[in-house]
């Protein structure tokens, strides 16, 4: 049976309003890809900022790689 082990990369918009960019989204892919892990999952999320409580708009990106 394969083994498999996971990695989430959490993804936010800026503090100051701005968008999550797909060059951002896409830098990121590209760089995991590059170290053997296979995207799993993209998930939208509430992510915590680093100031206050409150969180942001987000992704939690999901990837796998065999063990």
């Amino acid at each position: 049976m394969q083994r498999f082990e996971y990695k989430v990369v959490q993804l936010r918009e800026s503090l100051m309003g701005g968008k999550l960019s797909d060059d951002k989204l896409e830098k990121v892919l590209n760089k995991e890809a590059a170290e053997g892990w296979q995207l799993r999952t993209i998930t939208g999320a509430d992510v915590k900022g680093r100031l206050g409580p409150g969180g942001v708009d987000g992704l939690l990106v999901t990837f796998e790689r065999p063990v």
